[in-house]
């Protein structure tokens, strides 16, 4: 049932962003700095079916994406090919059910009077088991001991020791906290020393 659930949340997140991203078009603001939804659009279908193009050589691969007219990106990006990363429901699983969760919120979140969506228990589980990783990851050099807590999903340990400071959240909001967007999380607890939460609070995380 909860492998079923994640991978429920990939194929709706997917669905749902491009849905957005026909409504809002291509010039709409996001919050990947410098990107507008067009841009957006490239990197999440250059990610998924030109992985290559980021390596020495993958630059005319980019560019024929880039040039696309926006409704064929978003075309492209609801329906991904069988042999790319979305193509296959266990690796659609593992490696975009955050992905495409965050860059959905990225648009969500950028445009006015946005509000938080209230996501199902299971949906929160497949966001857990897809953060853990990066949240271990993405914390690792904070100078401090870093314990990331779900209540009633779990919790985790990074961070390079030393004082404790604890992040408390549902796992949708945790995730958009440890990926660098702080600042539109809703409903994130730091409970520990004051300096080390505004630090933390402005840190940059990437993932």
């Amino acid at each position: 049932m909860a492998a079923r659930s994640a991978g429920y949340l990939a194929r709706s997140e997917r669905s749902a962003l491009c849905d957005l991203l026909t409504e809002l078009g291509e010039q709409a603001p996001t919050l990947c700095e410098g990107w507008t939804t067009r841009d957006l659009a490239v990197h999440l279908v250059v990610r998924e079916r030109r992985p290559w193009s980021a390596v020495a050589g993958g630059g005319g691969a980019r560019a024929r994406v880039e040039r696309l007219p926006f409704a064929e990106l978003v075309a492209a990006l609801r329906q991904p090919p069988r042999w790319s990363l979305g193509g296959f429901s266990v690796v659609d699983r593992i490696v975009n059910t955050l992905e495409l969760f965050i860059h959905h919120e990225d648009v969500r979140r950028a445009q006015p009077q946005w509000r938080p969506r209230t996501l199902s228990r299971p949906q929160q589980a497949a966001l857990w088991r897809g953060l853990k990783p990066m949240a271990k990851l993405g914390l690792r050099r904070f100078p401090a001991t870093v314990l990331v807590e779900a209540p009633e999903h779990g919790r985790l340990r990074s961070g390079r020791g030393g004082p404790g400071l604890r992040v408390v959240g549902a796992p949708s909001e945790l995730a958009l906290f440890v990926s660098g967007r702080q600042r539109v999380a809703r409903e994130v607890r730091l409970i520990g020393p004051d300096a080390l939460a505004e630090r933390l609070s402005g840190a940059r995380l990437d993932w």
